[in-house]
């Protein structure tokens, strides 16, 4: 009888979506792919996103259509998912659903406005270095939903908008070091004061929205009648900047400190008990709900846009890197040193600028310093060590393989990227990156600035002029790991990729993702711990940060207070699903920063191997069952209201509750134990505590609270 009340109610979707011009497709059992647009608009862009195009007859959910509104129950009957508006004004697509005051949402990627649960929260939806926008999210209620659009995306949009007018006179002024596509550089920046006021109708929660005007950010800084509101600084920074805030009635003084060229506008809203995805340029309104745990949402959304393959074993250890080696000698040296030390290492990593006078990515080593890359990765082999390459998809016009990319227009007009749209041009890419990089035993591939960096696409044409830079302004990470990953394939090579940006579907090209060039201050590691953690709410699986930030202090190996957050960096690298170093300008090696850093860093890194056998464990799970191995606690404890609050603590793999300490010169911690019949245990002491409880434990520089969910093994 349920069986056909669904065929029913299925087929009373389908007549009543075709005159609402909304269509609902099952496209799994606990999933529902919901389209409204006019039936005679089809897209001119491929389906990158989707592997999976089944669509099933018979579902465990159902889905309602009434009107404009959608309502998707669970296999009990229970309503999960209500959409009360969908809007299509031109070719801006506006989806609105339900979003009751107790709900926790996490995903979309991973941002750096320090959020983990986004319920509320007004976020714009572009890829820049140190931002992924992964259109994907969870609930505690029961539910997912992907965002099927390419381009620009507003997450809970404002309505309301102040433009801050700067103050006359001059700007304090400041020299800094950057990264740049053109390499490193001095930069001279001038601070000045912005100001407005605004009108607030309503004593309520209010969402905002910083937009500093520029393709990047060198600051964000909001403060409202006096009080700071938004504050971080790095060499880059999203031009967006998000927080939520509670307003009183009447005006309020705004003001914020910025770099001088910034044009900053804020966006403001009330927190409503709504959530709203909106697409500026779009066919149609798209998206896909998902209904169950997190991890039948995460198995489901990797069943239709790709399952990741299996992470090879030797990239679960620790991988060295630092900005940067500048020889085949400083690597063999440092790999031999490595060696002496008796401290554990699985692979290093050659940073840019490799290709020495030969042009940007001009994939060919500069042999001044390289002079046999072949023999050096064959030495690091014998050692039983991996080699990583940096390798971009900007290339220089004038080297040899950039002239061949010129003459055939294969780049994005009026930049240096190569435009991956074009399939030709990707195959022109690949066939470079096989015949000049393949032959010499390279194990794995760093392609940097994938976002494309300085948000390029935009107002531009791809694929020969055929699509707009808007409508894809998303997505080029995904092209350009589907080139690499399927080129390695074909060519007999297992696939290890590292990327800085990413999209939807990027699993199943098996890529790692990181954080970008991040500075190093405690409030940014706290922001790359729910930055990371809303990468796994939005199903991406493997990811990881530069431990000790990418922007250190210039004294960093021996000013006490950054290496003090520098272990704690690593500390918690250890339960990351990749462990990995780096730094700017830096000798990121251990033995640089003092014997006693160096003899924790040895036991973080012991501890690491110690674990493989269970991270292998955990990494076999992901690629066979969709799992997860940095795990939100919603993933484990959906219905533990104390434990969704928690913005830092999360499960490594389904046995261990990590609690990384985030604070300067502490010696005990307070860590929420989420309520389990089991218990926990420390992983350290071995003392038992009762779960559904705050607890205080004693904590050292050498290590941070760890607790073993008690009836789960890590053997």
């Amino acid at each position: 009888m349920k069986k056909l009340i669904s065929t029913i109610l299925f087929c009373v979707v389908a007549v009543s979506a075709t005159a609402q011009n909304l269509s609902v497709t099952y496209v799994a059992k606990n999933a529902v792919r919901v389209r409204y647009a006019n039936p005679a608009t089809k897209s001119e862009l491929p389906d990158w996103l989707y592997v999976s195009h089944d669509e099933l007859k018979q579902a465990d959910i159902t889905a309602e259509v009434d009107g404009r509104t959608l309502t998707v129950k669970d296999n009990t009957g229970k309503a999960v998912f209500k959409a009360t508006d969908h809007q299509l004004a031109g070719s801006e697509a506006t989806l609105t659903f339900v979003s009751p005051k107790d709900e926790y949402l996490f995903g979309l990627g991973q941002f750096q406005d320090g959020y983990s649960n986004v319920r509320g929260l007004s976020r714009r939806l572009t890829q820049v270095n140190t931002q992924i926008s992964i259109p994907m999210l969870i609930s505690s209620k029961g539910y997912g939903v992907l965002w099927n659009n390419y381009g620009l995306t507003d997450f809970n949009p404002c309505s309301h908008s102040v433009k801050l007018t700067k103050r006359a006179g001059a700007g304090e002024r400041e020299v800094v070091d950057v990264t740049s596509t053109e390499g490193g550089k001095r930069e001279v920046r001038e601070r000045h004061i912005f100001e407005a006021t605004i009108d607030i109708d309503e004593t309520v929660d209010y969402a905002l929205l910083l937009d500093v005007g520029q393709k990047m950010a060198r600051r964000h800084n909001l403060t409202i009648d006096g009080e700071q509101v938004i504050e971080m600084q790095n060499v880059w920074l999203p031009p967006t900047a998000s927080k939520i805030v509670h307003l009183t009635k009447g005006r309020h003084q705004l003001s914020a400190e910025l770099t001088k060229i910034d044009q900053p506008v804020v966006y403001y809203n009330k927190v409503k008990d709504e959530t709203v995805f909106r697409s500026p340029v779009a066919d149609g309104v798209d998206y896909t709900v998902f209904v169950g745990s997190p991890d039948e949402i995460i198995a489901t959304y990797r069943e239709l846009t790709g399952e990741c393959p299996q992470m090879p074993e030797w990239a679960l250890g620790y991988i060295h890197c630092r900005e940067r080696f500048h020889s085949s000698d400083e690597i063999l040296q440092t790999a031999n040193r490595f060696r002496s030390e008796n401290l554990p290492v699985s692979m290093l990593v050659q940073d840019w600028q490799y290709w020495g006078k030969y042009g940007w990515n001009s994939m060919r080593f500069d042999e001044a310093f390289y002079p046999d890359p072949k023999a050096l990765t064959d030495s690091l082999h014998q050692m039983g060590m991996k080699l990583m390459l940096s390798v971009w998809s900007k290339i220089d016009k004038n080297s040899e393989v950039g002239q061949q990319m010129l003459a055939a227009n294969y780049y994005i007009p009026e930049t240096d990227w190569i435009d991956f749209f074009n399939p030709e041009a990707a195959a022109a890419y690949w066939k470079n990156f096989k015949e000049r990089l393949l032959p010499l035993g390279i194990d794995a591939w760093w392609q940097d600035a994938t976002e494309p960096e300085n948000d390029d696409l935009l107002d531009r044409k791809v694929n020969n002029g055929r699509w707009n830079g808007e409508q894809v302004r998303n997505v080029y990470p995904l092209l350009v790991n589907k080139t690499v990953y399927e080129g390695l394939l074909a060519a007999g090579k297992e696939p290890m990729i590292l990327t800085r940006c990413g999209f939807a579907g990027i699993q199943r090209y098996g890529s790692a993702m990181w954080s970008g060039d991040v500075g190093n201050d405690w409030e940014t590691f706290r922001r790359q711990i729910t930055a990371g953690l809303g990468m796994q709410a939005a199903g991406i699986p493997w990811w990881t940060y530069d431990a000790g930030g990418f922007f250190r202090p210039q004294n960093q190996y021996t000013d006490s207070a950054y290496i003090e957050r520098m272990l704690r960096w690593i500390e918690t690298a250890v339960y990351l699903p990749l462990m990995r170093v780096h730094g700017y300008m830096s000798n990121t090696e251990p033995w640089n920063y003092g014997q006693e850093a160096q003899t924790i860093i040895a036991n973080c890194l012991k501890e690491r191997y110690q674990l493989l056998p269970y991270i292998k464990r955990c990494a076999k799970a992901v690629s066979e069952q969709g799992s997860t191995l940095m795990r939100p606690l919603v993933f484990d404890f959906a219905h533990d209201a104390e434990a969704l609050k928690q913005k830092y603590e999360y499960m490594f793999g389904p046995a261990l509750l990590i609690s990384p300490v985030t604070e300067p010169g502490v010696t005990t911690w307070r860590t929420y134990l989420p309520k389990h019949p089991g218990g926990w245990t420390d992983y350290h002491t071995g003392k038992y505590y009762d779960g559904g409880q705050y607890v205080e434990t004693p904590v050292t520089k050498a290590y941070i609270p760890v607790f073993v969910r008690v009836g789960y093994s890590i053997e």
